[in-house]
């Protein structure tokens, strides 16, 4: 996942894999970000998450792109996909904050921008504070490929703003491989820095 870890270890001819990715499998192929969710990235999300700040997200597409090209053939897509909002979510705020970041940032790339590609079939729990584990429950199966969709063999990257537990990236990504997607990347402006699986369940 590119995850930001200290004391990683490497066995000789084995891949550089953080303890996430050896301990779980994902149904995504790799994420990147483009920095640590702290001090003033923080602030700069918020802003756009909740006041539709535009040129921030056109200036994080732009970092985003950077992410992209130096990932070579590891991030290579067809389509960028944005991570999406419950459709009750979205009516209330308006816009979805990861679009504000993949409409440029496919222009840059120069791929389809495909939106209305997935949606949120369940909307998240009310409860503000969710547990490790009732993050990864909250999205799992929360997540389809809208009616009518082609997305066999299509390669995605998933685009959103936070990368936390890595259960939405996951939850979204599993939803796309079942459509028939050959691989999902996922690719947000920051993340937390933690251990992101739940250590009392088998998933």
């Amino acid at each position: 996942m590119g995850c930001p870890w200290p004391g990683w270890t490497q066995k000789e001819g084995e891949p550089l894999l953080c303890p996430a990715c050896r301990d779980r499998t994902y149904a995504f192929d790799r994420a990147r970000s483009f920095a640590v969710y702290e001090d003033a990235v923080v602030r700069a999300i918020l802003l756009l998450k909740f006041e539709q700040i535009e040129p921030l997200g056109g200036w994080f597409a732009e970092r985003l792109a950077e992410v992209v090209n130096a990932e070579g053939d590891r991030l290579a897509a067809d389509v960028v996909v944005p991570v999406p909002l419950h459709c009750e979510r979205e009516r209330e705020r308006g816009y979805n904050q990861a679009a504000l970041l993949s409409k440029p940032l496919a222009k840059r790339l120069r791929l389809p921008h495909k939106a209305v590609l997935l949606m949120r079939t369940r909307a998240r729990p009310g409860k503000q504070v969710l547990s490790l584990e009732e993050r990864w429950e909250s999205v799992r199966g929360a997540f389809a490929t809208r009616p009518g969709s082609q997305v066999d063999n299509v390669r995605g990257l998933l685009v959103d703003d936070v990368l936390t537990t890595r259960a939405t990236l996951d939850a979204c990504a599993r939803a796309l491989r079942e459509a028939g997607a050959k691989s999902v990347a996922g690719l947000t402006v920051a993340r937390a820095v933690r251990n992101p699986l739940p250590s009392t369940r088998e998933w």
